[in-house]
């Protein structure tokens, strides 16, 4: 009995990890018309719109869309370069409400 309970952990544990290994997958570039297009998520413009509103006077220096188990986050890097500042921004894709607002430091 020891042993079947050991061989369905294990199985579970795999399981779960597969699944987590591929709950977070990048989005290529070629994709996101077609997922704006479908309703899934907002135009990328809209999105940095309101990365950018929320450091006026930075650009943005990266993107990164990525599928999530619970749907898309869009990830934005802004940078001030006067003063060298680097924020991280991540956004729910289809609604635009900011999940993450975090100073690099």
């Amino acid at each position: 009995m020891k042993t079947l309970t050991a061989l369905f952990t294990a199985a579970a544990l795999t399981f779960t990890a597969a699944g987590l290994a591929q709950a977070d997958d990048d989005v290529r570039v070629d994709q996101i018309p077609g997922l704006v297009k479908e309703g899934k998520i907002k135009s990328p413009e809209e999105l940095n719109k309101i990365a950018l509103d929320l450091h006026p006077g930075f650009t943005i220096k990266d993107t990164d869309l990525d599928k999530r188990f619970n749907g898309y986050e869009y990830e934005v890097e802004l940078r001030n370069a006067t003063t060298n500042e680097e924020w991280d921004v991540e956004l729910d894709a289809a609604t635009g409400k900011v999940l993450k607002n975090k100073k690099d430091d």
